[in-house]
């Protein structure tokens, strides 16, 4: 894929795998576009939409944004669900967009054996404000904004061994608009990088956050957040093709010291929806960011790590 070509109005294009896109209008205006759709994960249409929604939205917030307007995405088997269903999953979709002050022009739907669903989602920064995955600095403090887990208990939720409570943490923590982790960051005095942890899990959006920079991040297991219920099933029954790509797509470098609690270790693989976004912050202003969050309303927020100067190839440790 073309990254930044010879349009110096571009940004921010694919060169570090960022969440969205980002254009510049003008000294003082930038475009922000993201796009994000996948499969049902909940049974219930309405939550799914909004699932999805905080999910594409999220992307605009990982680069300091404010999402402005939304495109619908659908495929849906017409032929055999009432299309009542795909009238419950955007309008769900459109509770999120409204919480986050945006709205919703429309879409395009196509006919397909299989309903997925998400948004394009446009928004604006100014540019002195953007902030990408490419900005983290030696000695930066590195804070998680929501729970991990997502991965085991929508798997465990499909193959019908999910405990409903479990279940219900899961959904309000991915509807949950990560604007909480954006406004909190601005309220600690600004960020040097962010950004949201999603297919590619912690380690996975962690390295992306240290190959931009060319430093190592280093994450504690010990003190990630875990959903609520999620520990009892990060057993190999729920173990998805996401866990083993993130670990594959890591082979040499990645280092895994010795004594790792393993099942923190497994969390730090799990492919995530609509998770939190990850924050590289002056350590100065580690603590009020985590205040911040928590004041704002997030479910779970922590402090998750560290960088370091990086040496070799190695670019995320686990410890």
């Amino acid at each position: 894929m073309p990254g930044r070509g010879h349009d110096p109005n571009i940004l921010v294009g694919t060169e570090t795998a960022d969440d969205a896109g980002v254009y510049r209008l003008s000294d003082d205006l930038a475009l922000v576009q993201t796009l994000d759709f996948f499969p049902p994960l909940v049974d219930d249409p309405y939550t799914y939409g909004q699932i999805a929604a905080a999910n594409s939205l999220s992307d605009v917030y990982a680069m300091n944004g404010r999402p402005l307007t939304a495109l619908n995405i659908a495929a849906f088997p017409d032929n055999e669900l009432p299309i009542s269903i795909l009238g419950e999953i955007v309008r769900g979709a459109a509770e999120r967009v409204t919480a986050a002050g945006a709205v919703t022009l429309g879409g395009h739907t196509v006919r397909d054996a299989e309903v997925k669903f998400g948004l394009s989602v446009t928004g604006l920064v100014h540019p002195r404000e953007l902030l990408t995955n490419a900005g983290a600095r030696v000695g930066d403090v590195l804070v998680l904004t929501k729970a991990l887990g997502t991965g085991f208990v929508t798997t465990a939720f499909k193959r019908d061994h999910c405990p409903s409570e479990t279940l219900s943490a899961a959904v309000a923590s991915m509807i949950q608009l990560n604007v909480i982790g954006r406004d909190a960051a601005r309220t600690a005095g600004g960020a040097h990088a962010m950004t949201d942890v999603t297919g590619f899990g912690l380690a996975g959006h962690a390295s992306e956050m240290a190959d931009g920079a060319c430093v190592t991040c280093v994450l504690d297991l010990r003190a990630l957040p875990i959903l609520p219920g999620a520990a009892a099933l990060a057993t190999p029954d729920n173990y998805n093709r996401a866990r083993a790509a993130n670990r594959a797509f890591l082979e040499g470098r990645i280092a895994i010291e010795p004594g790792v609690d393993e099942l923190a270790l497994e969390f730090a693989f799990d492919a995530q929806t609509s998770g939190g976004l990850l924050i590289a912050v002056d350590p100065d202003r580690a603590d009020a960011l985590v205040d911040a969050a928590r004041n704002l309303g997030a479910h779970a927020v922590a402090i998750v790590g560290h960088v370091v100067k990086r040496d070799g190839p190695i670019s995320i440790i686990l410890r």
